[in-house]
């Protein structure tokens, strides 16, 4: 069976639709970043969930980049780096989260709450090297990322330039989160992240379908 560009581009559409719902998923059902969280369930599988979501995500918006990569310029290329680095580091702090810390809850509770903290922002005199700084940069590497890469595409007009003014803004709002309670800044994936996302697949379908051509400027 012949692989084509369009079922390549379908492919990953699909797969940016998999890591939008994963991402809102987890924004709905994230437990507080508290250490009696992490023995619960919930917190399994909310972290399982984003490991999903890396996972489909860098596939998603490799098929946005590969479909635009010529118009794009170096702003689309460096935007679609830095998105691809915090779905790598993301995914790594997930993978943690789900299957690490859960088994050191009662054996090393203090590395625990040292992670708790770097997730929080308090001060913690647990050993963690350069995890704190690494999840700092993870903040500045999306908003970063998700405006330059929505500009690229934007100027592009290939894709729809509402789908990408949707992604530059959601990815710049994304820092309110840290403006709410600790409980509550995952929630801030709900309305900032389905917008956006949505109108991705949506941007990703009708491109890869054949009689589509790029709007004129």
């Amino acid at each position: 069976m012949k692989i084509t560009t369009s079922q390549l581009l379908r492919a990953a559409g699909l797969s940016a639709m998999v890591a939008g719902l994963c991402y809102v998923l987890v924004g709905m059902f994230h437990p507080a970043n508290v250490p009696l969280s992490v023995t619960s369930t919930r917190w399994e599988t909310v972290h399982v969930v984003a490991c999903a979501m890396c996972f489909f995500g860098l596939i998603g918006i490799t098929g946005l980049y590969a479909r635009q990569a010529e118009k794009t310029g170096w702003l689309g290329l460096v935007g679609f780096v830095l998105l691809d680095l915090w779905f790598v580091l993301i995914m790594g702090f997930s993978f943690v989260e789900a299957f690490v810390l859960p088994h050191l809850a009662t054996t090393a509770p203090d590395f625990v709450q040292g992670w708790m903290g770097t997730l929080t922002g308090d001060y913690s005199t647990a050993g963690l090297g350069a995890l704190p700084t690494v999840w700092t940069l993870t903040g500045p590497i999306y908003v970063l990322g998700g405006l330059l890469f929505g500009i690229a595409t934007f100027r592009a007009a290939i894709l729809p330039r509402g789908a990408a003014v949707l992604l530059a803004l959601g990815t710049v709002l994304a820092p309110v989160a840290g403006l709410l309670p600790n409980a509550s800044q995952p929630k801030i994936a709900i309305p900032v992240g389905l917008g956006p996302r949505l109108a991705r697949v949506r941007a990703l379908g009708r491109a890869a379908h054949p009689a589509h051509r790029a709007r004129p400027p």
